[in-house]
C-alpha cells in the first residue's frame, strides 16, 4: 500500500510540475530516489563508553525502522585517535515506501520541533540535484524516548533526487513540503 506522500506524488506534485516546469513526459519528472541517514560517533566517546555505538544503532533503528550498517575505519589517524577496523558510526539508505515515510515523518513531525527553526538553508545543494543537511539532536524525532538516551548525537541526512539541476530538485522538495528559509528583507534604517 502506497503512503499519503507518495500518493501526493503522484497526484498533486508530477501534475503541477509538467504544468510549471513544462515536461513533455511524465517520466522526465524528478522524483526522490532515496534517502540517506548517518550517524558518527566520536573516537573520544566511543573510547569511554563502550555502548556508544551500539546506542547509536538503536535510534537510527527506531528514528528510520531500519537497520544501520555499522561504518569502519578504514586506516590508521593517530592525532584523531582513530585505529584500523574500529567502529565509527553507522548509516541507513531508505528507498521507497520507507523512503516516503520517513520523508513524511521529517517534515512533518521532526523538523518543526526544532528550537527556534526558520527553515532549511537554500544553499545545501550538491550541483547535481542532491539536498545534503544536518541535524544537531535526535530528540526532535517523537520515536527516541527523552528517559532512555544518554548523550545528545547529531545526524546528517542527504536526499538524493532524479533532478539534473540545483533549481529542479528544490521546486520538487518545496512540492513535496521542505520547509526553506525565505530571505528576508534587511529592514529600513529610520533617521
Amino acid at each position: 500500500m502506497p503512503s499519503r506522500l507518495e500518493e501526493h506524488y503522484k497526484q498533486k506534485v508530477v501534475p503541477a510540475l509538467i504544468q510549471g516546469r513544462g515536461y513533455k513526459n511524465p517520466f522526465e519528472v524528478p522524483k526522490i530516489e532515496k534517502i540517506v541517514v548517518s550517524m558518527g560517533v566520536s573516537t573520544a566517546t566511543s573510547k569511554a563508553d563502550k555502548n556508544a555505538v551500539e546506542d547509536a544503532v538503536k535510534e537510527l533503528t527506531a528514528i528510520t525502522g531500519q537497520k544501520p550498517v555499522l561504518n569502519i575505519s578504514r586506516k590508521n589517524i593517530s592525532n584523531f585517535n582513530l585505529r584500523l577496523g574500529q567502529e565509527i558510526g553507522c548509516r541507513v539508505t531508505l528507498r521507497r515506501t520507507k523512503m516516503y515515510e520517513f520523508f513524511d515523518r521529517l517534515v512533518s513531525a521532526a523538523l518543526p520541533r526544532i528550537r527556534d527553526f526558520r527553515g532549511l538553508p537554500l544553499r545545501s545543494f550538491d550541483g547535481r540535484g542532491s539536498y545534503s543537511f544536518g541535524v544537531n539532536d535526535q530528540t526532535i524525532f517523537p520515536e527516541i524516548e527523552l528517559d532512555k538516551i544518554k548523550r545528545p548525537q547529531g545526524m546528517h541526512v542527504t536526499i538524493v533526487t532524479s533532478a539534473r539541476t540545483n533549481d529542479e530538485a528544490r521546486l520538487l522538495l518545496e512540492e513535496m513540503g521542505m520547509p526553506f528559509a525565505t530571505r528576508l528583507k534587511p529592514h529600513a534604517v529610520a533617521k
